[in-house]
């Protein structure tokens, strides 16, 4: 029962996994990245419902077309699947999923430095680590964490195959990283931290030489996934979904407009405050100690992260989860600054703060806001007045969640491109039977013309529900 010691990160791991369990069970309606999540789901559902082939994922969101789309490897959403197929369909299966990964990730997390550095700075950062972003993205339904949780689980096996020459070590670590990269391509940036004890002398060694090149081999089964078959499923399917990023110049001169913005995923979103004052306090004592070591993984870690960055441009300092794969970065460096804090407490009394922060900032992520509730009953709505077949447009603007929970296919848009009667038409043409006005979650009230042919079917505070007549 060693791990019952408050010392010991196992104690941690367990006790902040059971505090996360509190509301697993909700559905994906909570205010931050549900649309991210319910994409994710419908992947998932319609594995069970439609086809399992796992190199076809369908969204729910294209219309008339098949919803087959390029996207990111649906492993997760895959996992969710299977579960399901023992014990029926739900949801908030990918939740468990993930929360389990990650909490393994974290073990893997610690091990990972204690061999690398000392069990002080293992144990430090990885409270740092459990109290970032990923406290609540570890509960997400999507891939970020899940993924970055069997890259650093790869790394693990690489640096312990780089020291002791055992073929398993290095055969688990390419599964590892050839899976997380699948799941989340930006995964693969943390790989670049692999350069410093490659190019440590001796450089030509065999274990170096064998892991470098199975890492170069393993990835072309990510690069043949993302930059062959995505695009062939975006052209031949239809319908565009996968973000492949921006040009760098685009994405730097975003990132500049918006500096302000772009500095705070780092120092508010990732760490928050107190995790990031010890990060820098971490650099200028490494500095200052002479522990290159931190420094160049720092700067080696930012620079391989950089692209990820100017590639994302808007969409990385518009969405948190972009950072992410960079926080254990962060909480390495941060992880070495506490252990560099004075006084027989000072580490002590550190960590406690940065858990007390980083637990309330997260809070209201394990909450359900009011007005979301409705969406919940979309499906039973729906059921009353037409068959699950039918096609239907919401006004939820790009949001998917809204079409999940009606548990139908068809369309998303603005009210203002929705009240143009030719753009209703030309749905029609397609398949389009319903439309489902939201009023509260997602979409605001509107009208339809007078030339228009919608007949209210169900009507209440939160939605209107239209029929189409011939």
């Amino acid at each position: 029962m060693e791990f019952l010691k408050v010392k010991d990160i196992r104690f941690w791991i367990v006790v902040f996994f059971i505090v996360r369990l509190y509301a697993i069970w909700h559905p994906p309606i909570e205010v931050v990245h549900n649309w991210r999540q319910t994409t994710v789901t419908m992947v998932a559902r319609n594995f069970t419902e439609e086809n399992a082939n796992i190199l076809y994922p369908r969204i729910d969101i294209a219309g008339e077309k098949t919803g087959i789309t390029g996207m990111e490897f649906p492993i997760l959403n895959y996992l969710i699947y299977l579960v399901s197929l023992v014990f029926g369909y739900e949801h908030w299966y990918g939740r468990l999923i993930n929360l389990i990964f990650s909490s393994i990730g974290i073990w893997y997390f610690f091990r990972l430095i204690k061999f690398k550095f000392n069990e002080t700075v293992a144990f430090n950062s990885s409270i740092v680590l459990l109290f970032s972003i990923w406290y609540t993205y570890s509960r997400k339904i999507m891939p970020d964490t899940f993924s970055m949780s069997l890259m650093i689980a790869g790394m693990y096996y690489a640096l312990k195959y780089l020291d002791t020459g055992k073929i398993i070590q290095c055969l688990t670590s390419l599964v590892l990283i050839s899976i997380g990269t699948l799941a989340k391509l930006p995964s693969a940036f943390i790989l670049i931290l692999l350069a410093l004890p490659i190019l440590q002398t001796p450089v030509f060694e065999k274990r170096k030489i064998i892991l470098s090149a199975s890492i170069v081999a393993c990835m072309l089964i990510p690069v043949w996934y993302y930059f062959k078959w995505v695009p062939y499923l975006t052209e031949h399917y239809g319908f565009e979904h996968f973000f492949m990023g921006k040009t760098l110049l685009t994405g730097t001169r975003e990132l500049i407009e918006h500096w302000q913005i772009t500095l705070g995923r780092f120092y508010d979103t990732a760490i928050k405050y107190i995790g990031f004052a010890m990060l820098l306090f971490g650099l200028f004592k490494a500095y200052k100690l002479k522990e290159k070591r931190y420094l160049y993984i720092a700067g080696l870690g930012f620079l391989g992260f950089l692209p990820i960055m100017l590639k994302g441009g808007f969409n990385f300092y518009h969405h948190s989860y972009y950072m992410v794969p960079f926080v254990p970065v962060m909480a390495l460096i941060s992880g070495y600054g506490i252990s560099q804090v004075p006084g027989k407490y000072g580490s002590a009394i550190v960590l406690f703060a940065i858990g007390i922060e980083g637990f309330f900032n997260h809070i209201d992520d394990f909450r359900i806001k009011s007005h979301m509730k409705p969406i919940l009953s979309l499906e039973s709505v729906m059921n009353k007045h037409s068959n699950k077949k039918d096609l239907i447009l919401i006004n939820s603007g790009e949001f998917p969640t809204a079409m999940y929970f009606a548990h139908r296919k068809g369309w998303v848009d603005y009210n203002e491109q929705i009240v143009r009667t030719p753009y209703i038409d030309s749905l029609k043409t397609l398949g389009l039977q319903h439309i489902l006005i939201l009023k509260q979650a997602f979409g605001t009230e509107i009208q339809p013309g007078i030339d228009s042919n919608w007949v209210k079917v169900e009507s209440n505070e939160n939605f209107d529900l239209y029929s189409l007549t011939p």
